[in-house]
């Protein structure tokens, strides 16, 4: 076997994945290789189908909001078979006080909602004149500080939603940084996207009489897995696809980089890591002892599954989640039937409930049965129901979701400075600029562009990234 190629990548998850397709669609005769730990490719990606139930062990979805993924889409097709839940036409909840509460998606609804009271809407405004806070707060600090206390709950929902984290340790730099460097630059949140606003009217882009848009949660109709599954239809393995290759190590050599795994030695010019942070991580720090962290906290979740005869009737919308004030056993449940069609067999719905995170990690050493008992009696009082499932199933997740806490922006510099210094290598992945799908399609989207120049320069602006729940 040939284990000389222009370019090596570690990891057929999503990311080594839209690497390799980019690669293949720029340049056909480009000679490349991902190295895949495990029998499969996909990573966390992966779908579950029993007895007529669809359900998620990793991710459900993402936004159709991120133009690299978009055309990821459109290039294999995809597009033609994506089923979309558009997130303005579904509602939201967070259990607060006892209660489902409905969130608004629209500036005028969220403004008339009574969420929070008057005097707390109107501390919001005072965001204008806050100063700002200096070093790397916490997100919980930083919106006490920025907009007042009556948000936490509702952005503890959002992030528990998003990253299974604590706020209290997830810090605003790392997980928004588009947010944080407007709030530098104009000394406010609110008046930097009034700037924004501002000079996109003047480029031409404002328009008064446009409605609000949202994005939409885009699936298939088969679950996430016909993701990277289709990306996956182009790789031939044993050629240009090698699977249960673990790599030890990688070092430079006099063509380029040679990558040592238990399959033996290979060779390449380019070298793409496109494993999780923690993984890359472990590799990087042979390379670079002055590695400035040696691993990033991760949290785990379980999905506990729940499916009902129809008769048992779901709040409208995609589901609810619960800040921790609530002192819930779950995080919350998405009502997958309402989202998609064809997620529970004829006559039947379905919802997946979320345990574990950040904060409650020992909650995931239950057996299944213990675990969806006290879920099921948490999601009982929560929507009222009144009769047992039909169908349960616990699915417990292979892969940390990684948590971008206290110094997680060092280690974006330190990237960006290693890569300047070693020509020919590039670091994507799950973990690295985010956690989402359109994260990772993103990155990577970048990084084949950057193979193919032959260009080391990783610098971009930091994305704005909207706040849904």
């Amino acid at each position: 076997m040939n284990k000389q190629y222009q370019t090596i990548i570690l990891g057929g998850g999503l990311s080594g994945l839209t690497v390799a397709h980019k690669l293949q669609l720029n340049n056909p005769g480009h000679r490349f290789c991902i190295l895949e730990s495990s029998g499969h490719t996909g990573g966390v990606i992966r779908t579950n189908h029993d007895q007529g139930y669809v359900t998620e062990v990793g991710p459900h979805g993402f936004l159709d909001n991120c133009q690299e993924s978009k055309q990821i889409l459109a290039e294999t097709g995809l597009d033609r078979e994506c089923v979309k839940a558009p997130l303005i036409d579904f509602v939201r909840y967070v259990y607060l006080n006892g209660k489902l509460n409905l969130i608004p998606q629209t500036p005028g609804k969220i403004l008339r909602a009574p969420l929070i009271p008057w005097s707390a809407k109107l501390r919001v405004l005072a965001e204008l004149w806050q100063p700002v806070l200096e070093g790397e707060p916490t997100v919980a600090k930083w919106i006490n500080h920025r907009f007042g206390p009556a948000l936490l709950p509702f952005l503890d929902a959002v992030y528990t939603g998003t990253y299974a984290g604590d706020f209290n340790k997830l810090t605003i730099d790392s997980v928004m940084p588009g947010v944080r460097a407007l709030e530098k630059k104009h000394g406010s949140v609110l008046r930097g996207l009034f700037a924004r606003m501002r000079q996109k009217k003047r480029q031409g882009g404002g328009d008064r009489k446009a409605k609000i848009s949202m994005p939409a949660m885009t699936s298939f109709p088969s679950g996430m897995q016909r993701l990277p599954e289709r990306l996956s239809e182009s790789l031939t393995v044993g050629e240009n696809l090698q699977l249960n290759t673990k790599v030890t190590s990688v070092q430079a050599d006099d063509s380029g980089w040679q990558v040592m795994t238990n399959q033996g030695l290979f060779h390449a010019q380019n070298v793409v890591f496109a494993l999780p942070i923690n993984a890359a991580l472990k590799i990087l720090g042979q390379i670079d002892p002055a590695l400035p962290e040696k691993s990033i906290p991760e949290t785990w979740i379980s999905t506990v599954v729940f499916g009902f005869e129809n008769d048992v009737i779901l709040p409208p919308g995609f589901g609810y989640l619960t800040p921790e004030r609530e002192q819930r056993f779950t995080l919350g449940s998405l009502f997958s039937s309402n989202m998609f069609p064809g997620r529970a067999p004829q006559g039947h719905i379905v919802f997946e409930t979320l345990v574990g995170g950040r904060r409650h990690p020992e909650r995931l050493e239950l057996d299944d049965k213990t675990l969806t008992r006290k879920a099921f009696e948490d999601v009982q009082k929560i929507l009222q129901l009144t009769k047992a499932p039909a169908y349960t199933t616990v699915l417990r997740s292979g892969g940390g979701i990684p948590q971008l806490e206290r110094n997680y922006p060092l280690l974006l510099a330190w990237r960006e400075k290693f890569l300047s210094a070693h020509p020919g290598l590039q670091i994507v992945g799950f973990g690295w600029e985010g956690i989402g799908l359109n994260d990772m399609m993103k990155c990577a989207s970048r990084a084949a562009e950057r193979v193919l120049s032959s260009s080391a320069n990783m610098q971009h602006g930091a994305d704005l990234k909207g706040v849904y729940f």
